[in-house]
């Protein structure tokens, strides 16, 4: 055998041992590298999700604690149903204050709610319209939760600025069994 035959031969063996490698060794080496990258990958959107879904808790956490101080701060404004006879009398106290005379006062049928007590009262008060409106601001300032509906003012002909004014006025108070 002379030399260029044996550089020959030697050449193709060793493309023969790198074709050999490359197929049995760096191609599997390579598929698997791929298939553990789109694995971590598939990990990694998994975590974003959940930093997103955590972020989202969070969130409805903080939601939560606001809601739950506003039905507290509610609830405070809620008096126990044995005070309706204080509360009726701080408004007929702020009426007779100023200056305005009760027609009428009647209550009507309470409306027990889920957390709360809706005791209606129906007023009729006698006076000039500064003082009404006066009054409906003091009453804005009671640390109660109130609501006034049904309103309606009648203009007195003989004396300029009388009215007479029917309305009523919703008190709220603690539900018992709640």
């Amino acid at each position: 055998m002379n030399g260029g035959l044996r550089k020959a031969i030697f050449f193709v063996l060793i493309v023969c041992v790198a074709v050999a490698g490359y197929q049995y060794m760096i191609r599997p080496a390579n598929r698997h590298l791929y298939e553990t990258k789109e694995r971590v990958q598939a990990k990694l959107d998994k975590l974003e999700e959940f930093e997103k879904a955590s972020a989202a808790a969070e969130g409805l956490e903080k939601q939560l604690e606001q809601l739950q101080e506003a039905i507290t701060f509610f609830e405070s404004k809620l008096p126990p149903t044995s005070e309706i006879h204080k509360v009726l009398e701080q408004v007929t106290v702020i009426a007779q204050k100023q200056g305005l005379k009760p027609k009428t006062i009647r209550t009507l049928q309470k409306k027990d709610n889920s957390g709360y007590v809706e005791q209606p009262l129906k007023m009729g008060l006698v006076g000039d319209f500064n003082s009404f409106y006066s009054f409906l601001l003091e009453l804005e300032k009671l640390p109660r939760i109130m609501k006034i509906r049904e309103l309606s003012l009648d203009k007195e002909k003989e004396i300029e600025g009388k009215i007479e004014a029917q309305f009523i006025v919703s008190i709220f108070f603690q539900n018992k069994t709640s």
